[in-house]
């Protein structure tokens, strides 16, 4: 059965080698993604190497919760199923603050994948049985909690990784808060880490012996895709909900991740985002 499935930052990376090998399954894809310049030749790569052309660009820059909006009004114009939403897109070891003022990682990798979620999740409901995916990270056991008033000011740490680790921890407890929410609407979430992989979102912040060093210990961008690819299609999971893996295998999040975080995160979120 072809399925409809939407994935952030799929030009590059993780991303890009994900939508590769689901448009290879014959599925329909749209990939939600900042440049379109950069995304239209990954298409036309996809299109040559599958066959598939069932493969369309969606505008989507997730430090704007304006773009948000957009994309998935966007998105619901098309008028056609959504049985898999994939949170891929992230920033990471980045200073700055987003458009509507928050920490450039909170911003970027929980908040504007937040409100694209609850955007379309009627859409994912009315298309059941339906899964959403989240692209965390073993950062996020880093995570010691969240500042609610750090993730209003700009990046302050040196290197980022401790806003990174609290980014990676809110998807995790997006994930896990969206599964108690959804049950049984027929839409399962799953949160995951890829792997030490050799990704665009670290390779363009190092310098070039350092990065190609690297590199050398880092797993490809397809060894990474597979947990995602395992979350977003494999049948064993149809009963798993709210769960966190890793190695295509689950595992326990971190302690700090707790139903009371979650509660006080989507509170927070839905009052930041105007989510109706």
């Amino acid at each position: 059965m072809q399925k409809t499935i939407l994935i952030t930052g799929a030009n590059t990376g993780i991303g890009k080698a994900t939508a590769e090998a689901l448009a290879d399954d014959g599925h329909r894809l749209y990939l939600a993604c900042r440049n379109e310049a950069k995304t239209r030749p990954v298409i036309e790569e996809i299109a040559a190497a599958t066959g598939n052309t069932d493969v369309h660009f969606l505008p989507l820059d997730l430090t704007s919760l304006a773009s948000v909006r957009a994309c998935a009004a966007q998105f619901l114009a098309e008028d056609v199923p959504l049985h898999v939403l994939v949170n891929n897109a992230g920033v990471g070891g980045q200073q700055g603050i987003t458009v509507d003022g928050f920490e450039l990682a909170f911003g970027t990798n929980h908040l504007g994948h937040f409100l694209l979620t609850n955007l379309l999740l009627d859409k994912l409901k009315a298309s059941a049985p339906a899964r959403i995916v989240s692209v965390s990270s073993i950062g996020h056991y880093q995570a010691r909690g969240i500042d609610w008033d750090a993730v209003r000011e700009p990046t302050k740490g040196l290197t980022a990784m401790g806003e990174y680790g609290v980014s990676k921890l809110a998807n995790v407890r997006h994930a896990q808060e969206l599964a108690r929410r959804l049950e049984g609407t027929g839409v399962t979430t799953y949160s995951l880490h890829p792997g030490a992989i050799a990704s665009d979102i670290w390779q363009r912040r190092l310098p070039g012996p350092l990065a190609s060093i690297l590199k050398l210990f880092m797993k490809s961008t397809e060894e990474g895709a597979k947990t995602t690819l395992w979350c977003a299609s494999a049948p064993e999971l149809a009963d798993e909900t709210g769960l966190y893996y890793d190695g295509c295998k689950q595992k326990a999040p971190s302690k700090v991740a707790t139903p009371e975080l979650a509660a006080e995160l989507w509170r927070r979120s839905e009052e930041w985002t105007a989510v109706p």
